[in-house]
């Protein structure tokens, strides 16, 4: 019986394979995966909103391939910055030849106003037409050979030509694109360009101790560690500008709700035209005769309607007969500012070697640059302190650190100008330069600026609010005051 079922049990293992198999020829193959289509052109891989003006292809300012799917064929002779300086003028300047030829001229362009105080505070004789003209390496290590260095490397960073420092805020276009495309978080936030610009345009430069921010009523804190508030190690959200900053009274005139562009014209900014005064707004006489596209007049009355919003403001006239009597000799902000940026002795030193141990607590600088530099050099060895040109990009030996004496917010220092004027002054050239080169040898020491009057200036503060009672005691110079004492 056993040898008779053996044939029927060695077949079993082949029936069980047929069944199984059965029917697969007439089994439809399954269909390979689809790819994902790539369209040809900028906007397939770039879905950015352009607006109604500048509504063409992208080539016609990127440059690059718009019929190419693959990136490295579509981005052959890509212009990543078309309003670059180097380009606004082949790219923006065919549809826009007026504004560009202009504003090429313009303060905000050249700085030439900032670049030949700090170099003939430091004995140059002759004036730049502008920031790129400054030597990116001149020969010797006198005190102007090191605010040439200073000046590309360190203190101009907020022009035309560079994108910022990297912090939340800081960041922004070149050339055109600093104003007129909006930066937000450190990134392009719409690809449409923006006829007005708002005051965050304004601020991705005029932070810090500058006017501008202190229309907003913010003064920059200490950079040392342990006087800056509130101490929130790590959190980079709570220095958007790279270094925290107190919140004091805005400027009445931002409270009100006017922006930049409310008192500070195209005209002006992009151009050499005058902005307007206070009197052009404060006064009725010049308000009837001022050019200002948002200025009206009615029924004796003045109103501004703010570019932003379309809200319109009623202008207060200036009939207090204060303003008669001391008008003529005194600037408003003398009585108006409520505060004023004080930063006495402004310490610059050129590192040439990698001794960073002293500098633990002096980390924040205001520089992405050097904070980063500084934080990897304490963190571990051989990080050599090169900081890149501004203008040029080109990387060079040498960091620059800075340090002040004191920083103070206060009543206004008050002194008369070139013309006799009572205005508001700041120590702006209060500066001193040092150098310590590779070896350890410090080659300047501490030389302090040669401007006049201890390296104050006269400025015009965005602090503005009402005079007080007590406007009169500020009608008394007492500018400039006594030097602070040596740390």
């Amino acid at each position: 019986m056993k040898g008779a079922l053996t044939p029927i049990l060695s077949l079993v293992p082949m029936l069980i394979l047929l069944a199984l198999t059965s029917g697969c020829g007439n089994r439809p193959e399954p269909a390979p995966k689809s790819l994902p289509v790539v369209r040809a052109g900028c906007q397939g891989c770039h879905a950015d909103v352009l607006d109604a003006s500048h509504a063409m292809p992208c080539t016609d300012c990127h440059a690059g391939d718009n019929t190419a799917t693959a990136k490295f064929l579509a981005h052959q002779g890509l212009l990543a910055r078309p309003a670059h300086p180097d380009s606004m003028g082949k790219v923006c300047g065919p549809c826009h030849v007026e504004m560009v030829t202009t504003v090429a001229t313009s303060l905000h362009f050249t700085l030439k106003k900032e670049v030949n105080l700090v170099r003939q505070a430091f004995g140059a004789r002759e004036e730049l037409a502008a920031l790129t003209d400054i030597p990116p390496a001149a020969a010797g290590h006198g005190p102007l050979a090191l605010a040439d260095d200073l000046l590309r490397r360190r203190c101009l960073r907020c022009h035309l030509y560079s994108p910022g420092d990297d912090y939340p805020e800081t960041h922004r276009g070149t050339g055109c694109a600093a104003c007129h495309l909006s930066f937000a978080g450190g990134r392009l936030e719409s690809h449409a360009f923006v006829r007005a610009p708002a005051d965050r345009q304004c601020l991705h430069c005029h932070y810090g101790n500058r006017v501008g921010a202190d229309y907003y009523g913010r003064f920059e804190q200490d950079l040392n560690a342990e006087y800056r508030t509130p101490f929130r190690p790590g959190d980079p959200l709570s220095r958007p500008y790279g270094v925290e900053f107190h919140q004091l009274a805005p400027d009445v005139h931002k409270s009100a709700g006017l922006a930049c562009i409310d008192c500070h014209p195209g005209s002006q900014l992009m151009a050499q035209a005058a902005g307007p005064a206070c009197a052009t707004c404060h006064r009725l006489d010049q308000a009837r005769v001022a050019r200002l596209a948002n200025l009206t007049v009615r029924d004796n009355r003045v109103f501004i309607i703010a570019k932003l919003t379309g809200k319109q403001l009623e202008a207060p006239l200036a009939t207090d007969p204060a303003h008669a009597r001391f008008g003529a000799t005194t600037d408003c902000l003398v009585c108006h500012a409520q505060w004023s940026f004080q930063d006495q002795a402004t310490h610059l030193l050129r590192l040439d070697n990698a001794d960073y141990a002293p500098w633990e607590y002096l980390t924040v600088q205001g520089s992405s640059a050097v904070e980063q530099l500084l934080t990897r050099g304490l963190e571990t060895s051989n990080v050599e302190p090169v900081m890149a040109d501004g203008i040029s990009g080109a990387i060079r030996p040498g960091i620059w650190l800075k340090g002040y004496a004191q920083r103070r917010w206060a009543d206004p220092l008050i002194g008369a100008d070139t013309n006799g004027r009572l205005r508001i002054f700041r120590p702006l050239l209060d500066l001193s330069l040092s150098h310590v080169e590779e070896a350890g040898e410090v080659t300047v020491d501490g030389v302090r600026s040669t401007a006049a009057s201890q390296g104050f200036r006269a400025y015009t503060p965005h602090t503005v609010g009402r005079a007080g009672l007590f406007f009169r005691q500020r009608l008394t110079p007492n500018c400039p005051p006594p030097a602070p004492p040596t740390p």
